[in-house]
């Protein structure tokens, strides 16, 4: 196959969700309905091959990159040397999991300067996904129930959470994580009066800006995405202020 032409790099969290998508979706299909011209590809008396996707969703068998350091993570090398010496389902097995951790090492590459709730948001999205070890193997993709990763607050309510720090001036790594610890450390629920935690949901009140756990006001993350305007329950039974 032609290589793909090289796109400009991808920053912000769904650009790299894009990449890993279309670069997952040339895998995919190599290992799946183009698994006979991929089989035959990974000829093991030729040289040390690595199997790419490319954002373009396409896929290719060639040989790794000769800069060093390369542009990008490289696949892992020799993938046909080990082709006759197995079982062929066992084979394509192994292939998947090696490109699973390439996908994975590739779009982490590219978020390096992502913050600690945009590497979460990225890999929440990259984990709703079947890996391709799942689809070769044809294994049942289970989703967990929503849980804290899906959020730390409601969308309108960014006065003091995480998301803000990604429309800001870029911080020093562990200068964000000092200002995120500083931010939230004396944190109460207005409900149970419990410490913040970042393994937990919460939600910020518009009016009186006090935060809440979700299980507290009984609001998840997902009715937590369709409100615009959150009240908490001493608000709502306010009929107006002065």
């Amino acid at each position: 196959m032609e290589m793909a032409a090289i796109s400009s790099s991808p920053r912000t969290v769904e650009e790299i969700f894009k990449d890993y998508s279309a670069r997952r979706s040339g895998i995919v299909r190599a290992l799946t309905y183009d698994v006979d011209e991929f089989y035959a590809t990974c000829d093991p008396e030729k040289e040390n091959l690595c199997l790419y996707g490319h954002p373009n969703e396409t896929w290719e068998v060639t040989l790794p990159a000769e800069e060093v350091p390369p542009e990008l993570p490289e696949p892992a090398l020799g993938i046909n040397f080990a082709r006759d010496g197995m079982h062929r389902k066992d084979w394509l097995s192994l292939v998947a999991v090696h490109t699973d951790s390439w996908l994975l090492a590739v779009a982490f590459y590219f978020g390096a300067r992502l913050n600690r709730n945009e590497r979460k948001r990225l890999f929440s999205l990259i984990n709703d996904l079947p890996t391709v070890f799942e689809v070769v193997t044809e294994r049942k993709h289970v989703k967990d129930k929503p849980s804290a990763d899906n959020g730390n607050k409601s969308r309108s309510s960014n006065k003091r959470m995480n998301d803000g720090l990604a429309k800001s001036a870029p911080r020093a790594y562990d200068e964000g994580y000092a200002e995120e610890d500083d931010e939230h450390g004396e944190t109460l629920c207005g409900s149970c009066g419990g410490n913040y935690s970042g393994d937990e949901f919460w939600i910020g009140c518009d009016m009186c800006e006090r935060w809440y756990h979700g299980k507290c006001v009984k609001i998840t993350p997902a009715r937590a995405e369709t409100i615009k305007q959150y009240k908490c329950p001493s608000c709502s039974t306010k009929k107006g202020r002065p």
